[in-house]
């Protein structure tokens, strides 16, 4: 039973949502010296924290420091062994905290935010309901802001026989304690290849099932193209331009059958289906102030609804782009928009590049895929700038023929491509495909920000041998 707790609890801004994103609106308008209370019912850190980037890169990473200690002479030898899954799951649990919130709990603690646990929904403008785990309701009044933060969800396909199946999402696939002997996955985004690089690397027989043309649609094609060739070199069978019509599994447990169009099928012991994400706004009030429950959310640059003064949403909520850094950023810019109003500061710097303006949410997001090999990719390919109406340029580069390459790993197959603005000669956009080239993306994502002229950036000399090197060895071929 309900009891309703009378005394409104009143707040300058409340935040729906406690992952990484909203604790970094109520950080930021803490810092600028508003009251902020945060309200969550799950654990103190959300998806990022507990079920996506810190456990799956967890797994991840033993999976790729033995591929690339394979390629160097003279430790290859000493890691053909199969990786210990018992120490990388107990790892991963360490890094997660055991899927316990207390050290998130003491950090909102130390800056001052109220933490309100329980199922947070809209009641009406700047108030907030909140349902706490023993039926108790509080009501949250905002002076000023309420953020919607909640994040998204995985998305499962209405599928015969699929909700009996017991299937995979990444929650699953990322907190799972045991290695299947055979894993489906089904889809070939972010999600599914992570997913199948970790678990083919711990020992599972992986197929992946992909109705389009190839792996990382969003990415250069090239970049799908070698991560699926590595894949199907250590064993995995991946198929393009398959569609999944069914899922068969007797009793919710045992082997699970997935059934193709065309009659064909596929036996595992898992299957993950990893096919997209839903906004988590099904069930937040959005009725009450005007809008559809479940949906997607329309923000301007400074992160507000479209057609509100005082409600925002920040971070995957607003699909503008589903990447944990960059709701980060995007709460970032909301926070100092939120204050500046609260304070009267008068116009905002909300134009590009602007103070209050979530600017590169356009034009320069950057993204690593912790694949083997690696994939990373900041601003527009080839074909979004085409799209764009850019007089654009690709520029490629086979990373065999920067010196550094061959140093950090033998054999090393890799390609990077630099999008120009012909133009006004900016880099428009860089993708990189390969082992170690992660931390490459940054300097391309401060040269797309910038918008370096080109000229400039021949001014900048990468180090000898690194595999920074791809740089020079870019502008080179772009110059003649």
């Amino acid at each position: 039973m309900t009891r309703t707790v009378e005394d409104a609890r009143e707040y300058d801004v409340v935040v729906l949502g406690a992952g990484p994103v909203g604790e970094n609106v109520v950080d930021r308008v803490r810092a600028a010296g508003l009251s902020a209370a945060i309200v969550e019912s799950e654990l103190i850190g959300g998806e990022c924290s507990y079920w996506a980037c810190m456990p799956s890169k967890a797994l991840l990473r033993p999976a790729l420091a033995r591929s690339d200690a394979r390629k160097v002479a003279g430790l290859r030898e000493s890691v053909y062994g199969p990786l210990d899954a018992l120490e990388v799951f107990a790892h991963r649990d360490e890094v997660v905290g055991h899927w316990k919130d207390a050290g998130q709990v003491d950090w909102l603690d130390s800056v001052g935010v109220r933490i309100h646990r329980g199922h947070g929904r809209l009641l009406g403008p700047r108030r907030v309901g909140v349902t706490g785990p023993e039926g108790e309701h509080h009501v949250l009044t905002a002076r000023h802001a309420v953020a919607v933060c909640t994040g998204s969800r995985a998305v499962l396909p209405e599928l015969p026989g699929l909700v009996g199946a017991r299937p995979w999402t990444s929650r699953e696939a990322t907190s799972a304690d045991r290695v299947p002997e055979r894993l489906i996955v089904v889809g070939g985004g972010v999600v599914g290849v992570e997913m199948a690089t970790a678990w083919q690397a711990l020992g599972s027989k992986v197929t992946m099932l992909v109705r389009g043309g190839g792996l990382l649609p969003r990415m250069e094609p090239f970049v799908g193209e070698h991560v699926a060739a590595a894949l199907t070199t250590r064993g995995a069978d991946v198929r393009t331009g398959v569609t999944v019509s069914a899922v068969v599994r007797d009793g919710g447990a045992g082997p699970v059958t997935v059934v193709l169009e065309g009659g064909d099928h596929v036996d595992g012991d898992e299957v993950l289906f990893a096919i997209g994400r839903a906004p988590r706004t099904e069930d937040i009030g959005l009725e009450k102030v005007g809008l559809e429950p479940g949906s997607w959310l329309d923000v301007d640059d400074t992160l507000r609804v479209t057609g509100s003064d005082w409600l925002y949403a920040v971070g995957d909520v607003n699909h503008r782009a589903l990447l944990t850094h960059q709701g980060k950023y995007q709460a970032r810019i909301a926070g100092a928009a939120i204050a500046a109003r609260a304070q009267g500061a008068g116009a905002l710097d909300d134009g590009s590049w602007g103070a209050h303006a979530a600017t590169a949410d356009h034009s320069a997001v950057p993204q690593v895929v912790f694949c083997d090999p690696e994939a990373a990719a900041v601003g527009l390919s080839l074909a979004e700038a085409e799209r764009a109406g850019y007089r654009a340029r690709a520029v490629d580069l086979d990373m065999r023929q920067v010196a550094g390459a061959g140093l950090y790993a033998q054999g090393y197959r890799g390609h990077a491509r630099m999008v120009v603005d012909l133009d006004r000669e900016v880099v428009l956009g860089v993708s990189f495909v390969g082992p170690g080239i992660g931390e490459l993306v940054h300097s391309a994502t401060v040269a797309v920000v910038g918008e370096v002229p080109i000229a400039r950036l021949w001014h900048a000399v990468p180090s000898y041998p690194t595999l920074s090197e791809a740089w020079l060895r870019l502008l080179e071929a772009y110059r003649g």
